[in-house]
C-alpha cells in the first residue's frame, strides 16, 4: 500500500506544507508505515491502513495522547488524525544507552504512579486488532477483580467460544479458574494506575537520545501488574529493568502468582487472532491456578 494522493493532499491541507518526500518503513503488524518530509523540512511519521476499523486511529491516538499526560517517558506527539491516518512526530532513533533497561524500569514505574479514580478509560479501544472494553458499568469501575474478569478475561473467552477455540477442555479449565478469581487477585487492589496495555518488545523504541520511546499503546487504567506481565509474555526484559521499576515503586506481596492471569488476557487475544497454536499456552495459564 502506498500514500495515496488523497491522504497527501489532505494531510498537505492541514499542515499548510507540500509533501517534499514520502519513504516507506518497515516493521508495522497492522499498519503500513511512512516517513513523510514535508517543504518546511518537518519530517513525520504517517500510518495508514484501509482495512482497519474506521476508529483504530483516532483511539491511538487518544491513547498516545492519554500517556503524554504523565509525563514520565518519551512518547511521540500526535500531530493530526482521522480515520484513514495517523501523523506522528518522528522519532530518530538511536542505540540503547548504557544504562537503558534501568532507566526504563524508573520511567515505567513513574508512569504507573499516574492514577486516575476509576478503572477503564473514557472510551473503548484496541489490543492489536481486537475491541478492548474500557467503559464499565458502577461495579466494574471501582472493583479491580470485576472488571478483570468482566472486561478482559470473559470477553476474550467469549470470542473465543464464538471463534471455535474454545472447546469443553478449555472451557473446563477456565470456568474452575474464574471460580477461584477472588482469591487469586486477592492482594491485589490499588489505585488504578496508566497502562500502556499492550507492552511488548515491539512496542516500544529507541529515541534520539537511546531512551525508551512507548509506540502503539492499547490504553487504560488498570493494575500496574497486568502492565508488567505483558512485558514477560514473549521472553521480558533484562532483570535490571524490572529490579530498578520494583526500587522506585515495590510490588505487594503476591505479584508472582498473580503474574499467569494477567498473561492469560493477552494470550487469549492472540488466540483470537492468530489461531490455535497459542490454545495449550492458554490452558496452561488456566490449569495453573486449578
Amino acid at each position: 500500500m502506498s500514500l495515496s494522493g488523497k491522504i497527501t493532499k489532505k494531510i498537505e491541507n492541514l499542515r499548510g506544507s507540500a509533501v517534499k518526500k514520502t519513504e516507506s518503513l518497515s516493521g508495522g503488524c497492522i499498519s503500513n508505515a511512512y516517513k513523510v518530509t514535508f517543504e518546511d523540512n518537518l519530517s513525520c511519521l504517517i500510518k495508514i491502513n484501509e482495512h482497519s476499523p474506521a476508529d483504530m486511529f483516532i483511539k491511538e491516538a487518544h491513547g498516545l495522547q492519554e500517556l503524554r499526560k504523565a509525563n514520565a517517558i518519551k512518547v511521540p506527539e500526535v500531530l493530526l488524525f482521522d480515520a484513514e491516518f495517523i501523523l506522528l512526530e518522528f522519532i530518530n532513533s538511536a542505540s540503547n544507552q548504557k544504562y537503558f533497561y534501568e532507566e526504563f524500569g524508573r520511567k515505567y514505574a513513574l508512569l504507573h504512579k499516574y492514577n486516575a479514580d476509576e478503572f477503564g478509560f473514557y472510551e473503548n479501544n484496541y489490543i492489536g486488532s481486537t475491541p478492548q472494553i474500557n467503559i464499565n458499568d458502577e461495579r466494574t469501575k471501582k472493583n479491580w477483580t470485576s472488571f478483570y474478569l468482566s472486561n478482559r478475561l470473559l470477553y476474550q473467552f467469549k470470542l473465543a467460544e464464538k471463534n471455535g477455540y474454545a472447546d469443553s477442555r478449555l472451557r473446563d479449565a477456565f470456568m474452575k479458574m474464574v471460580s477461584k478469581i477472588e482469591s487469586i487477585l486477592e492482594g491485589s487492589d490499588a489505585k488504578p494506575s496508566l497502562l500502556h496495555g499492550d507492552l511488548w518488545s515491539g512496542n516500544y523504541m529507541t529515541d534520539e537520545n537511546g531512551d525508551a520511546c512507548l509506540i502503539d499503546p492499547a490504553v487504560y487504567y488498570g493494575h500496574r501488574e497486568a502492565d508488567l506481565a505483558m512485558t514477560k509474555l514473549f521472553g521480558g526484559y533484562p532483570d535490571s529493568f524490572y529490579h530498578a521499576y520494583n526500587e522506585a515503586f515495590p510490588l505487594r506481596e503476591g505479584w508472582k502468582y498473580r503474574e499467569n492471569i494477567y498473561m492469560l488476557y493477552h494470550v487469549l487475544n492472540h488466540l483470537n487472532l492468530f489461531g490455535s497454536g497459542y490454545y495449550l499456552h492458554a490452558l496452561s495459564l488456566m490449569k495453573f491456578y486449578i
